[in-house]
Formats: C-alpha cells, structure tokens, sequence
C-alpha cells in the first residue's frame, strides 16, 4: 500500500506550465499537507470470475486490461506491460474530485510508486514526479502543470523551479516553531462545489500560450521569492505577512481565467476574512474545491460558525511525500518487469 500526500499551491501557480516555463523562468512554492490518497493492490488467485477489480468511487469488474475505466490504471498498467490478474483499491481523507488539492496527480504518483515497488524497481523522488507528469501529459493527454507530482513525491514545504527542461528543487528552511505556528493556523474550507479543471486550466493555458497573461504569471512568480523568504524568516508576524500575500495572489489568480471564482465563492471568502482569517486562496485551478486559509487558532470556532453548514478542515504539513505502508512478500509481480 502506497500513502500520497494532497498539496497546497501558496504561490507561482501557473508558472509550472511548459507552456510557460520552456519561454520564461517560473517557480512554484507550496507544500504537501496531512490528506492522503491511499492505494493498494493484491495479486489475484485462479478463482476470481475476473481478471481485474478496481475500487474506488466506482466499483470495476474486468476481464481485459482496455476495459478498465480508470484511466490513470489503466494506461499505467499498459505502460508498464503488467500482466498479473490485480485487485486495486483506493481510498481517500478527502472527497478527490473536484478538491482543488492535486489529488489526480497525488493518485498518479501513488500508483506508480505502487506498481514500482511491486516491479522491485526502486525509483526516487524526482523519478516519480517525472514518470507521473508523463502519464498525465503524454499518455493521458491532461491539461496539467508540473507541481502537484513534485510536492505528492518530495512532500514537505518547497520551493520548485522551472525552465525549459530543467527543475530545481529547494526545501525551505522554516524552524519548528514557525512549522507549529502554520499546523495549529492551516484549514481547509469546503466552498460546496465540486468541480471539473478542465475548463479553467483550458482557458488559463490557452491563454498562457498567447502570452495574454504573462504580467499577472509575472507577478505569481515574483510573490514566490517573496513567500519563501516570509517562511524562512518566520517569527511573530510571518503569519499575517503570508495572509496578506495571499489576498494579494488571489486578486492576480482571479485575473487568469473567468472561471477562477464565481459570486458564492467570494461571498465565502469575504465570510472567512470577516471571521478573523489572516488571508487564504482558493486551491487549485478554481471554479470551487477548497479555500486553504491562515487563521489565528482562536479564530477558528468564529470561522466554523461564519461558513456553516460547510466543513471547515483543519491540516498540517506533510514531511514524507508519497510511502509504502507497508510490504508483503506474497505480492511479486517481477516477472512482469518492462525492459529499461
């Protein structure tokens, strides 16, 4: 069984597209957070009527490989030509769709560093997040950046750099302390709405292919050395410094694509704020999902009765990035092994 940690974007979002970043440098700084994706497979005995079960949001029963709906499974499993009969079920902390929380490319690294380990082909971090932006790009054809494989592998706060090919990893140096102010201050608020990227990351990357945008993406980047040395910093005022570097991002983010934000959005975001919140934004591409806000902790009771009957969640930095949980020798599908 695999564990994959979730993120939050802080800052750079969208400076993490090639579309961007092979014509300009971009960077991104964000972190893994306590919500994970976990995955396990069993290999399957001669007396199963199938080939393939395949649980998550939906129940499978398959008897070839073309037949399973879950796309990311499927490709993967045809990639990486393995042939065992697979039993693969999927839970989450959170409701994956529609999350705003990279929990598509979470699922895409836990899965890979499953199917390695089972493979006993040893992978590091960055091997990951390489191998799971191409099934997403590449096989799956997907609209996506490169961060959410970054932070779901490494885990950690980070600071990840971008041009043309190459990526710079950086952790960012944050003292206990400070890591304990942002654990007891992080939540997630739930806007209520579930949806789909496509349609905003659509707009955004067009319009980022144009150049259309490219002073607000300059900005995001800039606000990324800006957050990094707010963190590094730390002490008694990083908190509201960094809430206020939010409300900022989240002006520009508001800018990229008419479909970032919506009037019941910023209505819940002005509640938060209203309820005491240093500042927040709301994750992913937009369109709904989560808003990840900094709230004092003794704010956090006038948050929940601001924005209720919605959840408000609280979440803390994850430090491992994507694990085996655990191991069992009865599970060896080498013989499936591709040719490196």
């Amino acid at each position: 069984m695999t564990r994959t940690p979730l993120r939050i974007s802080f800052f750079g979002g969208g400076t993490d597209y090639p579309e961007y970043y092979r014509r300009r440098p971009g960077a991104v700084v964000g972190t893994a957070i306590d919500k994970y994706i976990y995955i396990s497979a069993l290999r399957l005995t001669a007396y199963q009527p199938y080939n393939y079960r395949v649980a998550y949001s939906t129940l499978e029963f398959s008897q070839k490989l073309d037949e399973i709906q879950h796309p990311v499974v499927r490709e993967v499993l045809k990639y990486y030509e393995v042939t065992d009969r697979l039993d693969i079920s999927v839970m989450s902390d959170l409701p994956s769709s529609g999350s705003g929380l990279g929990s598509s490319s979470a699922f895409t690294v836990g899965f890979l560093n499953l199917i390695n380990s089972m493979m006993h082909r040893p992978m590091t971090k960055m091997d990951l997040a390489r191998e799971a932006t191409k099934v997403e790009r590449e096989l799956l054809h997907e609209n996506v950046g490169v961060q959410d494989q970054l932070h779901a592998s490494f885990g950690g706060i980070n600071r990840f750099d971008f041009f043309e090919k190459q990526i710079r990893v950086t952790p960012i140096s944050i003292s206990a302390r400070d890591l304990n102010r942002i654990n007891e201050s992080l939540v997630l608020v739930h806007t209520g709405i579930a949806r789909r990227a496509t349609d905003t990351v659509s707009e955004q990357v067009a319009a980022t292919a144009t150049g259309s945008i490219d002073n607000d993406l300059e900005a995001l980047y800039a606000m990324v050395e800006d957050c990094s040395n707010i963190l590094e910093e730390g002490g008694e005022s990083m908190l509201r410094d960094l809430g206020d570097l939010f409300c900022k991002s989240w002006d520009i983010k508001r800018r990229l694509s008419s479909k970032v934000s919506n009037g019941a959005i910023d209505e819940l975001y002005a509640k938060v704020m209203a309820a005491g919140a240093y500042g927040g934004k709301l994750c992913g591409a937009g369109g709904g999902g989560f808003l990840a806000m900094l709230v004092p902790p003794e704010k956090i009771a006038h948050v929940r009765e601001a924005v209720f009957p919605l959840a408000v969640i609280p979440t803390s930095i994850d430090l491992t990035g994507t694990v085996l949980v655990n191991q069992s020798p009865a599970i060896d599908i080498l013989k499936s092994s591709r040719v490196w």
